[in-house]
């Protein structure tokens, strides 16, 4: 199974879809909130989603994959199911 890393906003329902979405598929993932972060992890968030070019919360990176917002299908198919 692909390593799931989320980053997300702790009052955005995309977000939440996205969490809900994981965890009723039984996909272990791992999540930081950006907005309950630290100042250092904030930066360091808002790096890798610049470097990947996206745009918005939901970021997921699912192996080496990088998806921006709540894209269920995207989700499906880098996970192959």
């Amino acid at each position: 199974m692909k390593t799931v890393n989320m980053y997300a906003l702790s009052t955005c329902p995309w977000c939440m879809k996205t969490k809900k979405f994981f965890t009723g598929h039984n996909i272990p993932f791992s999540y930081i909130d950006y907005d309950l972060a630290d100042e250092a992890t904030q930066t360091r968030i808002l790096g890798e989603i610049d470097a990947a070019g996206a745009t918005g919360f939901p970021f997921v990176r699912i192996g080496d994959e990088t998806i921006s917002g709540y894209q269920p299908e995207r989700y499906s198919h880098a996970l192959g199911i």
